[in-house]
C-alpha cells in the first residue's frame, strides 16, 4: 500500500544540534526518519523503527517511521538534511533554499534500511 502525503521539511533542535557532526550517528539519528500520524503507520503496516520508502518527483529515500499525532492524517515530515533533500526539489528559485513545504509524495513500507550518511552523498552526490 501506498500513502498519499504532502511532504513537509523542517528545522529540529536535534538536527540542528548535530550540525557540525555531520557523520556522527546523532546526526544520523536526529535526520534520518520520516514523521507520520500514528494512523497513516496503521494504515501502513509499520512500526516506529520500521523503514518506509518516501518518493516523490525529486528523488526517493529511505528512513525510520516515527509517530507524531500532532501531524494530521496524511502530512509526512523529515528534518532538514540530506534525507529531505533527496526529495525535495533542487530548484531554489534564485533565493539559495530549496522549497521545503508542500511536496507531494509517496510513502510506503520497504525492506531497505536508510543510508548512513557517506553512503548517501554517494548514492545522490556522485
Amino acid at each position: 500500500m501506498k500513502l498519499e502525503a504532502n511532504l513537509i521539511s523542517g528545522r529540529t533542535a536535534y538536527q540542528g544540534a548535530y550540525l557540525e557532526a555531520k557523520t556522527h550517528k546523532e546526526y544520523f539519528d536526529a535526520c534520518s526518519y520520516c514523521e507520520l500520524n500514528s494512523g497513516d503507520l496503521v494504515k501502513l503496516g509499520v512500526s516506529e523503527g520500521d523503514y518506509l520508502l518516501v518518493t516523490t518527483e525529486f528523488g526517493d529515500v529511505s528512513l525510520f517511521a516515527k509517530a507524531n499525532d500532532g501531524n494530521p492524517a496524511g502530512l509526512a515530515f523529515i528534518p532538514m538534511g540530506p534525507w529531505a533533500n533527496a526529495v525535495l526539489s533542487p530548484d531554489t528559485h534564485g533565493c539559495g533554499m530549496p522549497g521545503f513545504k508542500g511536496v507531494p509524495a509517496q510513502i510506503e513500507k520497504t525492506g531497505e534500511a536508510p543510508l548512513e550518511m557517506k553512503a548517501l552523498m554517494r548514492r545522490y552526490y556522485e
